[in-house]
């Protein structure tokens, strides 16, 4: 191989490699943020949320992104929840909406599929702040 198409190869991989990287900086930055961003809006804690979402079973019903056996079907899937506009279709997807859904589902909707868990304000701001990180991402 002429000297030319090496070191034209060479460019090539070494481009790649620092788009490769670049994505996983990224990646990493966008987790960071997104993790501090939702404890600070809903001023739970994400990894005693994620510990929650385990203990009450959640993943019997819903596709959880990040938690284990999370493949259930009687509910919607949660991956990407923090990006809609909506939470059951009834409440806007903010914060307070989604503990009181969390605490209050039979309430806010009587006879929906939802258990009421008796979550604690503790519990359920927590589990919101975990489910709060599943956004879309673009890249």
């Amino acid at each position: 191989m002429p000297t030319s198409l090496r070191l034209i190869a060479a460019l090539l991989v070494a481009a790649t490699i620092a788009a490769i990287a670049s994505i996983a900086v990224l990646h990493a930055q966008d987790v960071a943020h997104a993790r501090t961003q939702a404890e600070q809006m809903t001023g739970g804690s994400v990894d005693r949320g994620k510990l929650a979402l385990s203990r009450y079973g959640c993943g019997a019903c819903h596709v959880i992104t990040g938690i284990a056996d999370a493949q259930g079907q009687a509910g919607p899937s949660l991956a990407g929840i923090a990006s809609r506009a909506t939470i059951a279709g009834r409440l806007a997807n903010q914060p307070d909406q989604m503990v009181l859904w969390l605490r209050h589902p039979q309430q806010i909707v009587p006879g929906n599929a939802m258990p009421d868990q008796q979550l604690s304000e503790r519990n359920a701001r927590d589990i919101a702040a975990y489910l709060y990180t599943l956004r879309k991402t673009t890249y």
